[in-house]
């Protein structure tokens, strides 16, 4: 259950659309989304509920496609509306819808999500090889945090599609198709994206001599 708390002055004594369809007894559904926004950032929790009956669902759906996991993506989908009732003032209806807007917070948090876990697993496969192996010298430990800062800063230097194709594909463990169908792109764009962006990353890590063998 969604819960949001948020506690400030009223901004303003007149009544939203959604107070007054509140206290005429109207049904909040025939409000658009843009009115149910502004009465959010009004701190109407009604309004929260409805926008959240209209667009949990598609939120939840993305997240859980990105993540494969369901408790993850219910975690997500909590996030993003409790975002939108502490910065409504975000969305601009005159840019694009409320879902389109909600949806591409929901992939943004899905794949920093993604990277934390890969990060988080690399690490444990990395002190566990330590484990085995006796620990690397000092120099190998200072060669994998440069190299992890290269990596880190050649992808920034990607275009975003190029980058969001890779990081759902290696980090995320997507297939060129699940990619697809995440980014709203032909299979073929795709894979052109990601070869245009290895081939950048290679260049990137070669010029700063990242050779490392």
């Amino acid at each position: 259950m969604l819960t949001a708390t948020r506690s400030t002055v009223h901004p303003d004594p007149y009544p939203t659309n959604v107070e007054r369809a509140f206290m005429s007894g109207e049904d909040l559904t025939t409000l658009s989304d843009a009115s149910l926004v502004t009465s959010i950032g009004r701190f109407s929790e009604d309004a929260l509920a409805e926008a959240y009956r209209r667009h949990s669902g598609a939120v939840f759906g993305r997240a859980r496609r990105i993540l494969r996991d369901e408790t993850l993506a219910e975690e997500i989908t909590q996030e993003v509306f409790l975002r939108l009732w502490d910065h409504p003032e975000k969305f601009d209806a005159d840019r694009g819808s409320l879902r389109s807007f909600l949806l591409a917070h929901t992939h943004g948090r899905s794949v920093d999500v993604i990277r934390s876990e890969s990060s988080r697993r690399a690490r444990e496969d990395k002190d566990a090889r330590l484990t085995a192996t006796g620990g690397p010298s000092i120099e190998e430990e200072v060669w994998q945090m440069a190299l992890a800062d290269h990596i880190k800063d050649a992808l920034a230097d990607l275009k975003d599609g190029d980058r969001r194709a890779i990081e759902l594909a290696y980090f995320g463990g997507h297939s060129y198709r699940e990619v697809a169908e995440m980014l709203g792109e032909p299979e073929g764009t795709i894979k052109s994206r990601i070869r245009s962006g290895l081939k950048r990353l290679q260049a990137t890590m070669a010029s700063v001599g990242v050779n490392h063998a």
